[in-house]
């Protein structure tokens, strides 16, 4: 019979620390299988783990840690505890299994929901299954050290292990181990290391630092660094509206927090609010005039728009601030071509291949603003320069047949035709238009020309090409 879920937490003792001395009696006591399950972070289970023997001498602890998912448990254990006398068997890491399989948004996630999952963990649905064989077969008891999210799946996906349960126990924590705790995961933030982590890491640090913010011992001066943290996190993993919303939480606490600000516009850009961007990139720029990224940043958002007079005055500032910052010079290139001002273009897109000169989108764009006043020559030779950087850039390669086929030189823009065809069919397809038009069609054959004949030929058109 499954139990109540409901009222699962009446196991729970009010006080942390009468949980502890409660879970030592039911050890001590405790003879053959037995469940236990125990709210822990990672630093007190580590505690936990040196303590406990010390605690309950006349037994015999081991500890089996994992450090990767795994979807059967059984084995494990059984190849563990072969030829030794184990009678309390500490399991430390199975969160990694929730971590991999866990099929909730990001945003469900923040918001603490579990009745929506949709699948079961593989290593839930295997203890589930095989409860009795780990009662017949080991006359252990079984300490799992959890976090309060992974034992919520147990109650939530695998009711029928966890039926079994000998109790559920929180460790007591103090505000030290918190804050040990919490400085740990800000001194290990990092914007570029997060968007090199997997889809499971990052859901391992969201519950780490949400588990901190509601935690009784974290003090509200706290909780801004991390909600902060929290969202940083939640940008590289593209979950902007999330993002938006711990930004906003550790504002009410920190309203100066000019970084906060500026990643708040990033993500409402991401969204394609730029109005709101902008108004976020001025607010920090109230705290950090200074700040020549949302300088940079608030141009793009600017000219997302159209205002683009606006967004070359945003680049002039960031550049007034850091006059070698390419990408505030290439960008301010964008508005110019814009605006037809082709050679200030060319100008600036010069600047930031000055201070970057492998720097393929500016050789790219300054193409096309050299394309804009028909100095077909100077843009293939730019565009060429881009495509040494980056040879898949199926823009570039498009932009280069436009600018050969120009000038007469067909054979060229053919070859140009077919790597873009070759990198990216569906961009070819979408430029080119396969609604052929005979006369080209016919023409393009007898020029030999027919892999472009056969995907279309109004490239041509496209380009300003006139019989």
């Amino acid at each position: 019979m499954n139990p109540n879920l409901s009222d699962w937490d009446d196991d729970l003792p009010p006080e942390p620390e009468e949980a502890y001395q409660d879970l030592l009696r039911a050890l001590k006591r405790k003879s053959g299988f037995g469940l236990f399950f125990v709210q822990c972070t990672p630093g007190e289970a580590d505690k936990f783990i040196v303590k406990l023997p010390q605690e309950i001498p006349q037994k015999k602890i081991a500890v089996l840690r994992f450090v990767e998912a795994i979807d059967n448990l059984y084995q494990p254990v059984a190849e563990f505890v072969k030829d030794k006398q184990v009678d309390i068997l500490l399991i430390k890491g199975l969160e990694y299994s929730l971590y991999k399989y866990e099929k909730r948004s990001f945003g469900e996630i923040t918001e603490g929901q579990f009745s929506n999952l949709t699948s079961v963990p593989h290593i839930l649905n295997h203890l589930n299954q095989q409860r009795e064989r780990f009662r017949d077969d080991f006359p252990i008891s079984f300490v799992f050290l959890l976090r309060s999210f992974s034992i919520n799946y147990f109650i939530h996906r695998a009711p029928d292990f966890f039926d079994w349960r000998s109790g559920v126990f929180e460790l007591p924590t103090t505000p030290e181990v918190v804050e040990q705790e919490s400085n740990r995961l800000l001194l290990e933030g990092d914007y570029e290391e997060y968007l090199k982590l997997s889809a499971e890491q990052k859901i391992e640090k969201v519950l780490e630092i949400q588990e901190l913010l509601i935690d009784k011992h974290q003090p509200d001066n706290q909780k801004p660094p991390l909600l902060f943290e929290l969202g940083n996190l939640l940008l590289t993993a593209s979950e902007y509206e999330a993002a938006i919303t711990s930004y906003d939480q550790g504002l009410k606490f920190k309203p100066d927090d000019q970084e906060a600000w500026y990643n708040r516009g990033n993500a409402l850009r991401n969204l394609g609010r730029n109005e709101e961007a902008i108004a976020s990139y001025d607010q920090g720029l109230k705290f950090k005039p200074d700040d020549y990224k949302a300088w940079n940043n608030r141009g793009i958002a600017l000219r997302n728009l159209g205002r683009n007079e606006e967004a070359i005055t945003s680049y002039d500032q960031a550049l007034k601030f850091k006059p070698d910052d390419y990408k505030a010079w290439k960008n301010r290139g964008t508005p110019l071509n814009d605006l037809g001002r082709n050679e200030e273009a060319i100008a600036s897109y010069d600047q930031a291949l000055k201070f970057k000169p492998d720097y393929d989108d500016a050789w790219k764009n300054r193409g096309n603003a050299l394309f804009n006043l028909r100095r077909f020559e100077e843009a293939i030779t730019s565009y060429d320069q881009a495509l040494k950087i980056k040879q898949d850039d199926y823009e570039a390669w498009y932009y280069q047949a436009a600018a050969l086929m120009k000038l007469g030189r067909w054979r060229e823009g053919n070859s140009s035709i077919s790597k873009l065809i070759e990198i990216n069919p569906d961009f070819a397809r979408e430029m080119f238009n396969i609604q052929n038009k005979r006369i080209l069609t016919s023409l393009l054959r007898k020029l030999g020309l027919q892999k472009l004949a056969k995907i279309g030929t109004n490239l041509l058109t496209r380009i300003g090409f006139r019989r």
